[in-house]
């Protein structure tokens, strides 16, 4: 499928192959803490059980769609548990070392994974034992299942232990086994799966990766213990950077979808409202920091351009430069991200939180306005304040993970790992 904006290139396009190795990470752990921000306000407005009952939705939706990409993309399409584990590391469900996950791999059809370290439950367990079940049971249960069986219809996990963790410091905090028989019987597909199947997210098109760039161009190799994104060419980043960006569009298209189906327009909307401001602000700060950029209206258009809420561009269409009134972001009414209703759409002239916290990401003096609109676009230009503004309620509660602060390490050369 083809949007408008297909001849445009990517907004990656001007990073080195060394920033982009530093910024993949971070956009795959922006796109796991979506859920530390709408998930705070699905437990405001359905309970635990609600909330539980949506992330199991928003998961089961999208991790299949966007797993599929990445597999072609990155040309390790294939049926087998190898191939799974390979869609797992390049996955926002599974950010490296934020979500520790290590492999082992029997043979084709059997592996296990477990986490050294899971930020999740580490931002769960003090919640109580039963966010913790709501979080290691419910929700995992169905969603890995889901995650698997994009790759193989007759694939399973299953728990060898998770938590509540006995006793309580039990590492690693979790294992699980990855079986493919076929006589597994595949669960019925998801209530609303065609609607991300089919949407502008699951079919934009997006350049091919240049083989002749230094570096790896594809991940069909053996299974690595850790993706040392520096390995990659640049060309091959910056396609796994657009793609971790849609991944964080479909994940917040299956979130609106379960969101919708459990209350009305208006409220749902303003859900999703809070759930991009909160995403959004906290994703500016880590961008900002991640490459060393400063407070100025130069490094505000600079996370705009990289910020995932705006990528791909040939998906959301939108348009940032600068000019005499400081930072100008446009908007497209016509875009993918306009016909599925994905975060951009959320954007009007009476609505500009989740912007006004982008910026401030940046510089916390930033406010933005509104310059002009029309029946094609929305134009807002960000000028700074003389004071600095408070943080929004709504980032402060994203803040609450550890994933606000938490910091990548390089752990050298990975291991292929073989069959035992």
């Amino acid at each position: 499928m083809v949007t408008p904006e297909s001849g445009r290139p990517s907004g990656f396009a001007d990073l080195t192959r060394d920033q982009l190795a530093v910024l993949v990470p971070e956009l795959l752990l922006s796109g796991h803490l979506i859920d530390r921000s709408g998930m705070a306000h699905s437990i405001a407005a359905f309970g635990r059980e609600g909330m539980a009952a949506v992330a199991i939705e928003e998961w089961q939706v999208a991790s299949p769609v966007y797993t599929r990409r990445m597999q072609r993309a990155l040309g390790f399409t294939g049926d087998s548990v190898e191939t799974i584990f390979k869609g797992l590391q390049l996955d926002i469900g599974a950010p490296p070392q934020f979500m520790d996950f290590r492999y082992r791999v029997r043979d084709r059809d059997h592996g296990e994974f477990w986490l050294d370290h899971c930020g999740a439950l580490a931002d769960v367990e003090p919640m109580g034992e039963a966010f913790v079940r709501s979080m290691c049971h419910d929700i995992e249960d169905p969603t890995f299942d889901a995650t698997a069986l994009a790759t193989n219809p007759h694939a399973q996990v299953r728990p060898i232990h998770r938590p509540p963790r006995v006793p309580a410091d039990r590492h690693p905090v979790c294992a699980w086994t990855v079986t493919i028989d076929e006589a597994h019987v595949p669960p019925p597909t998801p209530a609303n799966a065609e609607i991300a199947a089919n949407s502008r997210a699951a079919g934009v098109e997006l350049d091919p990766i240049d083989p002749l760039d230094p570096g790896m161009a594809d991940y069909t190799g053996p299974l690595l213990s850790d993706l040392r994104f520096a390995d990659f060419s640049r060309s091959a980043l910056i396609r796994i950077a657009d793609e971790v960006c849609l991944q964080h569009h479909l994940l917040n298209l299956a979130f609106l979808i379960a969101v919708n189906s459990r209350t009305d327009t208006d409220a749902a909307t303003e859900i999703g409202r809070k759930q991009f401001t909160g995403i959004a602000g906290l994703t500016s700060e880590r961008i900002r920091k991640a490459l060393g950029l400063g407070d100025d209206d130069a490094a505000l258009a600079r996370v705009l351009t990289l910020h995932p809420a705006w990528n791909p561009l040939r998906y959301t269409g939108a348009r940032i430069d600068t000019g005499d009134i400081g930072v100008r972001l446009r908007i497209p009414k016509q875009s993918g991200a306009a016909q599925d209703r994905t975060w951009p759409a959320l954007i009007d002239a009476t609505h500009l939180a989740p912007l006004e916290a982008m910026a401030r990401g940046v510089d916390p003096r930033y406010a933005a306005h509104v310059i002009g609109e029309d029946e094609s676009e929305l134009k807002v230009c960000f000028l700074r304040a003389d004071q600095p503004f408070d943080e929004s309620g709504e980032v402060a509660i994203t803040r609450f993970s550890t994933g606000a602060d938490f910091r990548f390490t390089d752990r050298g050369i990975p291991l292929p790992l073989t069959v035992i």
